[in-house]
C-alpha cells in the first residue's frame, strides 16, 4: 500500500461507517472487477486487476471483522480506547513562555508585543523538514479517486491518460505510471497516470 491511505480510503467509505456500508464499498469495487468486464483487456489491465482485488481483499479482511476493525483504528488513530481523544491531565497547548510569564495583561500593549515576537520566533525556528525529492509510490492497482488522494497529499500533480476511448461511467483503474515506482522525483513534479474503465456495451 501507498502511504498515506487507509483501507477506509480503498473502499471509498467513512470512517464512521457502519458494517453494512463497509461491505458495500467492497462490493462496489470488486464488481469492477470482474472477469466479465475484463474480457479482451490487455495483460498490464489484467494485472493491475489482479493488483487491485489483493488490496480490496486487504481492506475486506481488515475492516470486515468487528474485532479487527477495532484493532486497526486504533492502530492508525482513528479512534482511541477509553478518554477520547484528549488526555485528561491539564498540560500546556505548546511548549514555551506565553504572555502571562512576564505579567502582561490580555489586551495590553505588552502582551500583543510579546505575542508578536512569540510569532517571530516560531517563524525563524527550526522548521519540519521537507526533502525536495521523494520516492515516487506504486499506485497501479488503485482506483482513480484514491490514487488521485494519494498523490495530491505526496505533493507531486497527476496528469491522466484515459485509455479506454467509450468508458462506463464508473471510477477507473490505474494500469500504469511514469516515472516508474521507487524512482526519485522533485516534489510537485508530474506523475502520469494510465487509466483503464471497462468499454460500455454495444447494444
Amino acid at each position: 500500500m501507498a502511504p498515506g491511505i487507509t483501507w477506509y480510503e480503498v473502499l471509498g467509505v467513512l470512517p464512521t461507517a457502519s458494517a453494512q456500508e463497509v461491505k458495500r464499498g467492497y462490493d462496489a469495487k470488486a464488481m469492477l472487477l470482474t472477469p466479465k468486464l475484463l474480457a479482451g483487456a490487455p495483460s498490464t489491465v489484467v494485472k493491475a486487476a489482479s493488483r487491485a482485488q489483493e488490496i480490496l481483499d486487504a481492506a475486506w479482511w481488515a475492516l470486515g471483522d468487528a474485532t479487527r476493525r477495532a484493532g486497526y483504528d486504533e492502530a492508525v488513530g482513528v479512534r482511541r480506547v477509553g478518554g477520547g481523544l484528549e488526555r485528561r491531565e491539564s498540560v500546556p497547548s505548546s511548549p514555551g513562555w506565553g504572555p502571562a510569564d512576564f505579567g502582561f495583561v490580555a489586551g495590553s500593549t505588552g502582551a500583543a508585543l510579546m505575542g508578536g515576537l512569540m510569532a517571530l520566533a516560531d517563524l525563524l525556528g527550526p522548521q519540519p523538514y521537507e526533502p525536495r525529492r521523494l520516492t515516487v509510490p506504486d499506485v497501479r492497482g488503485l482506483f482513480c479517486k484514491e490514487c488521485l488522494q494519494i498523490v495530491g497529499r505526496i505533493g507531486f500533480r497527476v496528469t491522466v491518460v484515459r485509455l479506454t476511448e467509450h468508458p462506463m461511467p464508473v471510477d477507473g483503474l490505474v494500469v500504469g505510471q511514469s516515472p516508474a515506482p521507487e524512482a526519485k522525483a522533485r516534489r510537485d513534479s508530474a506523475l502520469t497516470i494510465k487509466v483503464w474503465h471497462p468499454p460500455r456495451t454495444r447494444a
